[in-house]
């Protein structure tokens, strides 16, 4: 140890001795004291001393009120530099960060609005561009020794505290340059052998971000040229590896993320918390709490995911504030000056209830002065639907144009068809939406539009499912993965506009990004299926995609079940769409019957009449059933039933016979059983079990009457499916026992019955037409 270090240490020694009331050495609360020529003692007024050189030792003051020193450091000091040639989102979030914690107006952008000349920092390394522009920036303060430079990245970069946090913390190292570590060694691993050893915290040097006095910087920028191209992380390791500059510029290393927390290789090192109403990141390794937020690497994903929260982007009592950011309000009293919006609709496979998502298109509010639409149908069994809705509505469009199955456009040629078809129109954004994707909300289009994101799409999930048009986080490989937040993102415990890494059937997309070769999206990547291909190549191009549930905008048809070579196959699909099905079958005064100051109709003693399914259905169930025509002969013969022999013999046509037994039950469980326990008081039986549903067909040439019987039921179900008076003369049903008759049924009203004992009944004759009913023997 050379005599003066010897003598500095004894002095501090005695200074701790004579002040021991007051002072006490340690890493907390940090005064910089410089003992080289002087040394300072404590007083009421003492603070925190600036240095200049190397020979540091620290002290603490100590107050009874206060147990830290704050350093005698103006903000105003502080010299803030990033890089970024375009204001991309990760640019605009990297600004929000800074603007909530109170710097924005302090940020020296370098480089903005020209030519990135870094190299292709995401495939390969590069950066030098950044020493450059920063060593040129920082000309003038070369040789000031006050002033401290604060740098970080931009596109990747959220900040997490104020810049006297970030002060104090640097001051608190004893540092005069601080950079930030990672746990990688790149992008020359072979130096890692190199690196100082660390007891505990993360080994390498990261150039994303760092802290130091500007002369030192400016020193270290100028040590050595360096090109455009060449790797500014290469070029800070060398400085740092450098015994001589290490110690000459006093150059640390934020081993555990006191400041800056890079995220790649250390997602597992930090959680997102909640403290009151702000979010905050904790280093649970090394417990502390960063105040710069770096997605370097690949973990722009999970930077992206954190991102919705942090910052105050996300509150629990306000929810989201980002949200707010760079929307507008576009008066519905002027339309005219609504953006140009081109509609996409694809229909690439067979969809159930196409006519519904064609009318909720049509319905959005929103002028169709200034939309135009394009429909690719790759579907021959949907071109009647298609064309139909041409043929009603297209003239009320700007314009509009129709590819059909026959023009034999596949998918991804279509898709590059419509953003072509955007860009000759000369529209404002996009909107991809595929035949899945129901916008029930009418506001939507106009919601997304005043959203004013690049890429936006709205939440839209298969009802009373997991399944949505989002995802919250990806795996290695590029598939799914639930995020932390997924599930209360699609029960909308959490509102807001998220940053996702996936979003598909439904997006609107501003015409800037489509018109520029850099960020024109791409369905085409390989193996990859269309969905796929074009968020795997928004990522890759940094194109950040949001999807919002500030409000509800609508669902998802679920098309995977959906088998066209069925009659009337959207019949089918009581379970997988049952919203949609009950939407379009359900009689609308179903709900009705379930109101407690209206007493259910009795026709007959114990009879009970509901409102239960619409005219479609009627319609539709006939023509399901006349289709496949294979009805009984009406004789006690039938090799149907497990015994081969029918008692009381109907012709009729059995649900298993045309593949509409399982969906009968389940029509049963759902919309039967809750009439029939409010009627029917202290039975219950779920799921109602039936082993017996068919539809019966009356005609005169044929069967035109029943004769009196019991059902094998505890209840027993009787639906019209055509009208009396109408299709049929005649028919009806007599319940003997009370000598009261049901002859004026109505289509898609359900009769509902005693099975045994009491209401011994028959089927009335029909004289003239054909009349249809639907029977279910319930709980035999």
């Amino acid at each position: 140890m050379k005599g003066q270090d010897v003598l500095e240490r004894l002095m501090l020694s005695v200074v701790l001795l004579l002040y021991g009331d007051q002072l006490t050495a340690g890493n907390e609360g940090i005064c910089k004291t410089k003992l080289s020529h002087d040394v300072y003692v404590p007083s009421n007024n003492l603070s925190c001393q600036d240095v200049s050189d190397n020979k540091l030792f620290v002290i603490q003051r100590y107050r009874p009120e206060q147990k830290t020193c704050s350093a005698s450091f103006n903000t105003s000091d502080i010299l803030i530099f990033t890089v970024a040639s375009n204001e991309t989102d990760g640019f605009q979030r990297y600004l929000r960060s800074a603007e909530v914690y109170g710097f924005r107006d302090k940020l020296n952008v370098l480089g903005l609005g020209e030519p990135w000349k870094g190299g292709n920092v995401v495939k390969y390394s590069g950066g030098g561009y950044k020493i450059n522009l920063l060593r040129k920036a920082l000309q003038e303060y070369q040789n000031d020794e006050r002033k401290i430079v604060f740098f970080t990245d931009s596109y990747d970069v959220i900040f997490l505290g104020d810049l006297s946090a970030i002060v104090e913390r640097f001051l608190n190292t004893g540092a005069r340059v601080l950079f930030s570590a990672e746990a990688y060694c790149w992008p020359d691993s072979s130096l890692a052998a190199q690196y100082p050893p660390v007891s505990r915290g993360k080994r390498y040097l990261n150039s994303g971000g760092f802290v130091g006095y500007a002369s030192d910087v400016y020193k270290i920028l100028d040590t050595a040229p360096i090109k455009d191209e060449d790797d500014d992380q290469l070029f800070y390791t060398t400085v740092y590896l450098n015994d001589e500059l290490r110690v000459r510029h006093k150059i640390k290393l934020d081993h555990k993320s006191e400041i800056f927390q890079n995220l790649y290789g250390a997602v597992a090192d930090v959680e997102l918390r909640f403290k009151g109403e702000e979010a905050y990141l904790q280093n649970i390794v090394y417990n502390t709490v960063p105040l710069v937020l770096h997605g370097n690497g690949y973990s722009k994903l999970v930077l992206n995911s954190l991102g919705n929260y942090l910052a105050r982007a996300w509150t629990p009592d306000e929810g989201c504030q980002a949200c707010w950011d760079r929307t507008i309000e576009l008066d519905k009293t002027k339309p005219e000056t609504y953006p140009v919006i081109l509609i996409a609709v694809f229909v690439e496979r067979p969809t159930p209830f196409l006519e519904e998502f064609f009318q909720a298109i049509y319905r959005q509010f929103y002028p169709k002065s200034k939309l135009h639409l394009f429909v690719h149908n790759n579907v021959p069994y949907h071109e009647d639907v298609v064309s139909d809705f041409f043929e009603r509505f297209s003239r009320e469009y700007l314009s509009a144009k129709q590819i059909l199955p026959s023009d034999s456009v596949s998918e991804v040629d279509a898709r590059k068809l419509a953003m072509d078809h955007c860009l000759l129109k000369e529209c404002s954004g996009y909107l991809s939406i595929d035949s899945v994707a129901h916008l029930d909300n009418e506001f939507a289009l106009k919601l997304l539009v005043e959203q004013q994101r690049g890429i936006v799409a709205p939440l839209l999930i298969r009802p009373y499912k997991a399944w949505s048009n989002f995802w919250g986080a990806i795996t290695d490989d590029g598939f799914y993965a639930r995020s932390f937040d997924y599930m209360e993102i699609i029960k909308n415990e959490r509102r807001g506009l998220w940053n996702v890494p996936f979003v598909s059937n439904c997006y609107l997309i501003n015409a800037t990004i489509i018109a520029s070769k850099g960020t024109r999206p791409s369905y085409e990547d390989g193996d990859l299926d269309t969905e796929m291909a074009f968020a795997h190549g928004n990522r890759q191009r940094g194109l950040f995609m949001y999807v919002s549930n500030r409000l509800e905008f609508g669902h998802l048809v679920d098309p995977d079940t959906y088998d066209i070579q069925l009659t009337y196959p959207d019949m089918y699909q009581i379970m997988d769409n049952k919203l949609d099905w009950e939407k379009r079958y359900i009689h609308s005064n179903y709900s009705e019957n379930f109101n407690p100051d209206k007493k259910p109709m009795q026709p007959c003693p114990d009879v009970y009449w509901f409102p239960i399914v619409n005219l479609r259905f009627t319609k539709e169930f006939v023509g399901i059933v006349e289709t496949f025509g294979q009805w009984s002969d009406g004789t006690n013969h039938d090799p149907r039933l497990s015994g081969g022999y029918e008692n009381v013999p109907t012709r009729d046509i059995h649900m298993n016979q045309v593949q509409y037994e399982q969906q009968w039950l389940y029509f049963l469980k759902e919309y039967v059983r809750p009439l029939q326990e409010l009627v029917f008081l202290g039975y219950f039986h779920d799921p109602p079990r039936s082993l017996m549903n068919f539809v019966v067909r009356y005609r005169p040439d044929e069967q035109p009457s029943l004769r009196p019987h019991h059902d094998s039921s505890t209840y027993t179900i009787n639906i019209a499916l055509n009208q009396a008076g109408v299709d049929y003369e005649g028919g009806g049903c007599r319940f003997i026992r009370y000598n009261c008759s049901v002859t004026d049924t109505k289509p898609g009203w359900m009769l509902m019955h005693p099975g045994r004992l009491t209401h011994y009944h028959e089927g009335l004759r029909v004289i003239a037409g054909t009349r249809y009913i639907m029977i279910s023997f319930v709980d035999p």
